[in-house]
């Protein structure tokens, strides 16, 4: 039997799992952004599966590393089995972390709680299993939850993350210039910014160092999702 197939069984018998001291999973739980006053951004990257065999922006991440730009990953679970070596060299980067994205990259509100149940639970456990690293944050595929997926989420031990700013690096479309003019004045105060790091994002590197410099002349801090959301109003994560 196959450990998807483990994992679907033991969920199918056991059922839903009771919630924290009887909490309740709100739409409100979900982070968009950080604390307010809070003069930090974060970068964040998804790591989705794709064709293409590499799948890792080796470019962007060790542009990330040189320059010390804190930067939060969100994998998802045939990524990270795929990517041995990167998951090893993001998680070496002590100003990085690595979160998770779905198994799948499935449309979750299609999924009834046992299939959620999987696609949410299994690159956590393998991530656990394998590298003997605990992930606390999810961000859904697509940006797209329900209700089960909340309280899915809250029984595993899972914060969902979307963001509060769109770069739009994916669409070949569009230029770094054109992406630059809309990310400019649309990054606030606690902005979570999503970005790929899959190979799928075009002009992503140019644009983060772009942006990285301009914010970094504002005065604006850089940060972890984690790290932003216990930041004070002075700006300090």
């Amino acid at each position: 039997m196959t450990r998807r197939a483990i994992v679907l069984a033991l969920v199918l018998v056991l059922g839903p799992l009771p919630g924290r001291a009887g909490e309740v999973p709100r739409a409100a739980d979900v982070v968009r952004s950080g604390p307010p006053g809070c003069r930090a951004v974060a970068f964040t990257f998804d790591l989705c599966p794709v064709r293409d065999p590499v799948g890792f922006d080796a470019p962007l991440i060790d542009a990330l590393r040189t320059r010390g730009i804190p930067a939060t990953f969100f994998a998802s679970g045939r990524w990270i089995e795929r990517h041995d070596a990167q998951v090893r060299e993001l998680l070496a980067v002590p100003f990085f972390e690595l979160e998770t994205h779905g198994e799948r990259h499935r449309h979750l509100p299609s999924l009834d709680w046992a299939a959620q149940r999987v696609e949410i639970e299994e690159p956590v456990s393998f991530l656990r299993a394998h590298y003997g690293y605990s992930a606390t944050l999810f961000r859904p595929p697509y940006g797209e939850y329900d209700q089960t997926t909340l309280a899915v989420a809250h029984e595993i031990g899972l914060r969902p993350v979307l963001w509060s700013v769109v770069s739009g690096d994916p669409a070949p479309h569009v230029t770094a210039a054109r992406m630059l003019a809309a990310l400019r004045p649309a990054v606030r105060d606690g902005g979570i910014v999503i970005f790929h790091a899959n190979g799928r994002g075009h002009h992503t590197r140019e644009v983060v160092e772009i942006l990285h410099d301009e914010l970094a002349g504002k005065g604006y801090r850089f940060a972890t999702v984690t790290d932003l959301l216990s930041c004070s109003g002075a700006g300090k994560p």
